[in-house]
């Protein structure tokens, strides 16, 4: 590899990092809009799209210049296309973080539902996932990663869970299905970005070692 190359991919990875970075601060930030009914956060959540998205698109540009201009091979190739794709579902998990603000705002707007809607569990899950894959990411650690895809199952199993509250809600407090159908798109972006988050550790372990393991994480398990 040459000089110039090694320092347009470090580049490249502290971009990635300061995004992630961000990002992990709009999703901890929504959740706690929700937690708290706080729709000042809810705001700052929506505020912050924009930067996401600016450093999105800069990364984007950064990582196609080093391909127009390198032409890399092998395990550089690799990081810069998995970057490539962590970057992409990244800004996809800001997005989530605006959804779920926006439904945080309205139920502020609301009086509160006497329903057990416990998130903690879920957010708690959540956070951890985006947190890990992050985490494996910097450290290029694919075990780390593994273990984040492994998590995935719990919030899966957590959102069924939620649609079941929602739907006995629904019985039991019919005025309130506007709000009760909130809580369920919430509970489905947090699912969704758990789903991401499972993506970025599964391009960590493509990076590391060039397993594609999307889908099969078992696989990965038995040849680790």
């Amino acid at each position: 590899m040459s000089v110039h190359l090694l320092k347009e991919i470090e580049k490249l990875k502290k971009l990635i990092i300061a995004e992630g970075t961000v990002v992990e601060e709009s999703v901890t930030l929504s959740v706690s809009s929700i937690e708290n009914r706080d729709a000042g956060q809810a705001r700052q959540v929506i505020k912050m799209d924009d930067e996401i998205d600016q450093l999105e698109v800069n990364l984007e540009e950064e990582g196609l210049k080093i391909l127009a201009l390198h032409q890399p091979v092998a395990i550089d190739l690799r990081f810069i296309v998995a970057v490539l794709k962590i970057n992409n579902d990244l800004e996809r998990i800001g997005d989530l973080s605006v959804n779920i603000a926006e439904r945080a705002m309205f139920l502020a707007s609301r009086p509160p539902l006497d329903i057990p809607f416990d998130f903690k569990a879920m957010t708690a899950n959540v956070r951890m996932m985006l947190a890990h894959s992050l985490d494996a990411l910097v450290k290029m650690d694919p075990g780390m990663a593994k273990d984040v895809c492994a998590s995935d199952d719990i919030v899966d199993e957590i959102n069924r869970k939620m649609y079941a509250k929602v739907h006995e809600g629904i019985k039991k407090h019919p005025s309130r299905f506007e709000c009760l159908i909130h809580f369920l798109l919430v509970s489905r972006h947090l699912e969704r970005i758990a789903d991401l988050a499972t993506n970025i550790a599964e391009d960590v372990i493509y990076m590391i070692n060039g397993n594609i393991v999307r889908h099969k994480v078992e696989d990965y398990v038995s040849s680790s």
